[in-house]
């Protein structure tokens, strides 16, 4: 058999019933309550509380802010539930400087467009706004008829409608609106005249950064350009001298398409970039 080894304590004569042991004092409490181990806490159990589910009620039981959009003759006034507003970071914000029980709640939005704040505040009410996807949550829905905008639009209305949403979604902080309003462009069909008040409006009101709207709009023109000037030659030429950088993007992304397919020089190119549209848009004359 294997030698054991012996606790030197016993081996000195110390019995072993009597070894010192390390005695935990209040082990033994509760004992006859809980059984032999329970731990007790002396802090009674706090049951988790429940989530309270907030209601559309809730919402409209919340203070009335005026949103003064515009200045001057222009000036109008929106009015909006405070719980409603608060889902955007930036109203939340202002909203946070109405002192308890203040009556005259107002936010100021003189350099807003009015159509397009109504549309953001309509998303915070409802999660979508007109004209809406005729299959909602689908992404790659179609956008139903807006009957107001003239047809054929050569003001490009339909399109500046959801830009103008765009760029607001992006200072009020509401990406998934921001999403939206970028997959509505994707289906508005436009004409030539159209899509250049559209470039325009996104080279003017958009910064550099933002590849997400802007990148689109240069694959667009390099990938039909040479059809669409045609059409609207004169507002070409304006767009790209007051815009440089739409003259070049657009340039530079048809030089990088050649290098990649080697067409020869002055034949036009076959493949071009996606322009992030999901499909051709159809031409209104």
């Amino acid at each position: 058999m294997a030698d054991i080894e012996t606790d030197p304590q016993i081996a000195e004569g110390t019995p072993a019933e009597e070894a010192p042991v390390d005695v935990d004092m209040d082990a033994g409490e509760g004992e006859g309550e809980g059984g032999a181990g329970q731990e007790e806490t002396g802090l009674p159990e706090i049951e988790p509380e429940e989530e309270k589910r907030v209601t559309f009620l809730d919402y409209l039981k919340s203070p009335i802010i005026a949103i003064e959009v515009g200045t001057g003759e222009d000036q109008t006034i929106l009015h909006a539930h405070q719980d409603m507003l608060i889902k955007s970071p930036y109203f939340a914000e202002k909203c946070a400087e109405f002192s308890e029980g203040e009556k005259n709640r107002r936010i100021y939005l003189p350099h807003d467009d009015l159509t397009a704040t109504g549309s953001v505040l309509e998303y915070l009410y409802n999660n979508e706004y007109f004209p809406r996807r005729v299959s909602p949550g689908h992404k790659s829905s179609e956008v139903e008829a807006d009957p107001s905008i003239p047809f054929p639009d050569n003001e490009g209305e339909s399109l500046l409608r959801h830009a103008r949403v765009y760029t607001l979604a992006d200072k009020f902080r509401l990406p998934a609106l921001k999403s939206l309003a970028h997959s509505k462009i994707s289906k508005t069909q436009s004409n030539a005249k159209g899509e250049i008040a559209y470039a325009r409006f996104v080279y003017k009101e958009t910064s550099a950064e933002d590849k997400t709207i802007r990148k689109p709009v240069a694959a667009f023109w390099a990938q039909r350009s040479h059809v669409l000037r045609h059409q609207a030659e004169e507002e070409f030429r304006t767009m790209c001298l007051e815009f440089p950088q739409f003259g070049f993007d657009v340039l530079t992304i048809v030089l990088d398409n050649k290098e990649k397919t080697g067409a020869p020089r002055g034949e036009p190119s076959v493949s071009v970039p996606a322009s992030g549209r999901k499909r051709a848009r159809v031409s209104q004359g």
